[in-house]
This record gives structure tokens, C-alpha cells and sequence, in this order.
């Protein structure tokens, strides 16, 4: 029995494996990657490399075996995900898992906005495939919005399409660690945790904290989606990936992601990482 972690080398995969290997010896650890030279580092940490791709089925044999404790971490390609998704669900099945993390999305089936529909659609397969499971119903990261520092203090200005909206927002982290906690602890078989930060702030506060830190005067521009949208694609963001995010705006605009439960905080037993903290290590990582 293997604590197994899918998308190992993506942002959220590589900060799961970090926590674990400080909770358990690197030989119980499989990484699954695409790419096995992007796991090099963790092979050479002696964590186990295994090589699939949601988008081959063929390739998710043998990555699982009977028992296992497995995260798996959601595709990153919308419109593909949830065929990708029963893949990977049918594979922990037939291999006998004995316990399936999902992550997913805050609020679950009550989650309008489209970014949430193939992880409902998830959350519906994984529940009728009879695995052990565990919802990771992760809210945004701080990271949504840190890692667009440079462009926020080049153009002078927070640009979004959320209104007055609360986002409760945690670090990645935070989600990272509490998704390691799970995979080592016990009692969390068909468990459902909603995920998000101890706190939910609104664009224009996130605009005032950015700039109380930086000294400067960065405003909150509130946009139409239309123009949202358009401004992302004209910096080259995909359409598709620009509509979805203007549709997650009206979500947060909605009231859908500002949902405090408090059930990061305790699995971590500890507070969320403040926005401000994360904004402090942002700037600190941009160029002088």
C-alpha cells in the first residue's frame, strides 16, 4: 500500500509532495507525472515515479494497486476533464484503492459558475464507482490573484469582473497541507470537506492591501465580463479560459465562494494563511 499523489509535478502535486515526505519515509510515496523528467527531482528524493496521462486510459494500468491512499488532483483541460476524470475513477476501482481524494470545487453541487460543472459531474461518477472516497472542495488559492502581481502593478491597477463580491481565499499551502494530513490520517473515508480561507475579502479591499504594501495607488477596476474577457484574450489568455474566468467572477459576485466553514483550519489545526501574508511573498519574489 502506496500513498499515491497524481499531477505530482504541478503547483499544488509538487507542495502535497513536500508535506508528506515531512510525515512519511519517501519510500511510500508514488509521484504519477506525465513527464518523467519533470519528476526527476522527487525520483532523486526517492519517491517512486510513475508515468500516465488522464487522456490515455492505457497509461493509468498498474499506476494503482490494491489499498492505496491516492490524491487525485483535478486536469487542467476544460471541456476534456471529465471523460479524463472516469479514467482515472475506473482505473482506482479496478485496482481496489482504499481511499480516492478528489479535489474539487467550494460548495460542490451548488457551484453555478462553469469552472464547477465537470468537477460536479467528477463528484457524481466518483460517488456511484463505490470507491472510498474524500471531497477536497477546494476554494481559490491567494495565488489566483498574487501570481498576477507584476501585471497588476505594471498596468496600476486590480482588473476583474467580480463586483462586491467575498472571495475566501487561502494559500495553496494551506490546501496542500491539509490534502497530506488526509492522505496520512484515518477517518476520512467518504468525507466531504469544504475548503477556503478563515476570511473572505472583496476585489477592492485585495487592491487596498496591495497597496498599503507596495506605497502606490492601486485601484479596482470593475469591468463588464464582456470587456473582462476581451482585455484577457488581448494579453493572451485563451477565450475559452478567459470566459471561464469572467464566469468565476460572477460567481464570486453571486456570494459562491465566500463560504467560511472553517474545515481548512481545522484539519490543519491551525489559522488560513492571510491574504496579506501571501501579497508580502509575492512582492518579495518580483524583480527589484
Amino acid at each position: 500500500m502506496s500513498i499515491v499523489v497524481t499531477g505530482a509535478t504541478g503547483a499544488l502535486g509538487r507542495l502535497v509532495i513536500e508535506e508528506l515526505l515531512k510525515r512519511t519515509d519517501p519510500d511510500d510515496l508514488v509521484a504519477v507525472a506525465r513527464d518523467r523528467a519533470k519528476a526527476a527531482d522527487l525520483a532523486a528524493r526517492g519517491v517512486e515515479i510513475k508515468i500516465a496521462n488522464y487522456g490515455r486510459p492505457e497509461t493509468l494500468q498498474g499506476v494503482f494497486a490494491a489499498g492505496d491512499r491516492v490524491l487525485f488532483i483535478s486536469g487542467n483541460e476544460a471541456g476534456q476533464r471529465l471523460t479524463q476524470h472516469r479514467a482515472v475513477i475506473d482505473a482506482a476501482r479496478e485496482a481496489g484503492v482504499g481511499l480516492l481524494a478528489y479535489t474539487s470545487v467550494l460548495g460542490g453541487p451548488t457551484a453555478t459558475f462553469s469552472i464547477a460543472e465537470e468537477h460536479i459531474a467528477t463528484e457524481q461518477a466518483l460517488l456511484a464507482s463505490g470507491v472510498p472516497y474524500c471531497l477536497l472542495r477546494n476554494g481559490w488559492y491567494h495565488e489566483n490573484y498574487t501570481g498576477a502581481l507584476a501585471t497588476t502593478l505594471k498596468i496600476g491597477a486590480v482588473v476583474g469582473s467580480a463586483g462586491e463580491g467575498r472571495v475566501a481565499t487561502a494559500a495553496r499551502r494551506d490546501y496542500a497541507e491539509a490534502a497530506a494530513i488526509i492522505l496520512t490520517g484515518s477517518g476520512h473515508e467518504n468525507a466531504v470537506y469544504e475548503l477556503s480561507g478563515d476570511s473572505a475579502w472583496t476585489m477592492a479591499e485585495y487592491a487596498a492591501e496591495v497597496s498599503r504594501q507596495t506605497g502606490r495607488k492601486i485601484p479596482y477596476n470593475d469591468l463588464p465580463a464582456e470587456r473582462y474577457v476581451a482585455l484577457m484574450v488581448e494579453a493572451g489568455v485563451p477565450a475559452l479560459g478567459a470566459q471561464m474566468v469572467a464566469d468565476a467572477d460572477a460567481g464570486i459576485a453571486r456570494g459562491e465562494l465566500a463560504a467560511t466553514p472553517g474545515d481548512l483550519s481545522r484539519l490543519l489545526g491551525r489559522p488560513t494563511t492571510p491574504i496579506a501574508e501571501s501579497i508580502a511573498d509575492a512582492l518579495k519574489q518580483l524583480p527589484a
